[in-house]
């Protein structure tokens, strides 16, 4: 018990927290990005690790199971059809855009699949297929935003391919990268929240995938602009992931999403209903500021090694920053 007259040590630091916040808020433009404080930098990570994480450690890898967790079982013919939308290999020779919006529509289609069972491997898939419906497509299709639009959908293209090669292993007993075989292994964990296994979804594309897809466009600083452009127009969709995973698992995102422990607070500070949005997209900002510098990276022999490594430790940081909110009850 308290001694009486204590102060809880908490409740200072949360309200130096918000204090600092306050200062820290301003609305972001597209060229801001580069610009941005260390300071600020270091206050929207903070906040991303929040609520954008997975669970650290990596459990042994094993075959596919037939479902995970999921209301009925994916029947051979399901789980072939899942396998040859996900197969990159034989793609006929397109232009980038029009490679990305078949792959999109693949993207749907397996996702269709996997939450007509209730597959709970859809958790991350049905919030990518959202956004990439409501704001990366509607982007792409307007190339004249972009400084560089013959880029910009070489990155989206490389990101989202990334996913598809995971599922591609997943389904046909290939080895899948580690962060992907850590949410597929996740997913079929019944005592696992589906909050948390959806968190370990957007983790691994958020920290590692990106990074790589970045590297894999060969992309320069002379896409900064194009770049930050894509990733703030994801971010303001967020509505988009937390209303179809709810509609879809009864899993809610929303208090994680719309950052749950410091939301109430900022509305305080700023205006009822004015923080929360703004500083979800500020937080994804700041995060994948230092994805894309790690994308660049990536393309340095010289430093390649240091940033994979550097990725590897940010993937596991933001997964332990997701076990402190499970067992705080941020996440159940």
């Amino acid at each position: 018990m308290a001694e009486r007259g204590a102060t809880s040590a908490v409740a200072t630091l949360r309200r130096r927290a918000l204090h600092a916040i306050s200062h820290l808020f301003s609305p972001l433009r597209p060229d801001d990005y580069l610009y941005m404080s260390p300071v600020r930098i270091a206050v929207v990570v903070l906040l991303a690790f929040t609520g954008l994480a997975g669970v650290s450690g990596t459990p042994p890898g094993a075959a596919a199971p037939l479902s995970t967790c999921g209301s009925s079982t994916l029947s051979p013919t399901d789980r072939d059809r899942i396998a040859s939308l996900s197969d990159r290999r034989n793609d006929p020779p397109a232009a980038p855009l029009v490679q990305l919006r078949d792959h999109v529509a693949d993207l749907q289609a397996i996702t269709d699949l996997l939450t007509k069972h209730r597959d709970r491997r859809g958790l991350f898939a049905l919030g990518l297929a959202a956004v990439e419906r409501d704001a990366v497509m509607p982007l792409q299709n307007r190339p004249e935003v972009f400084n560089d639009p013959q880029w910009a959908p070489v990155i989206s293209l490389r990101l989202l391919d990334r996913f598809l090669d995971a599922l591609h292993a997943e389904f046909t007993g290939a080895p899948a990268p580690p962060q992907w075989r850590y949410y597929f292994d996740l997913a079929a964990d019944c005592h696992v929240p589906g909050e948390r296994v959806a968190l370990a979804g957007y983790n691994s594309h958020i920290t590692v995938d990106l990074a790589y897809a970045t590297a894999d466009a060969h992309t320069t600083l002379a896409q900064a602009r194009d770049f930050f452009l894509i990733v703030d127009t994801i971010a303001a969709h967020a509505e988009s992931i937390i209303t179809s995973t709810d509609n879809a698992y009864g899993v809610d995102l929303g208090p994680t999403f719309r950052f749950y422990a410091f939301g109430e607070g900022l509305d305080r500070v700023v205006g009822a209903g004015r923080a929360t949005g703004p500083m979800l997209r500020a937080g994804d900002v700041g995060y994948n500021v230092i994805t894309f510098n790690n994308g660049l990276a990536l393309q340095d022999p010289t430093r390649t090694a240091a940033t994979r490594t550097a990725i590897t430790e940010l993937w596991s940081t933001g997964n332990s920053a997701l076990i402190a909110a499970e067992d705080t009850g941020l996440i159940s």
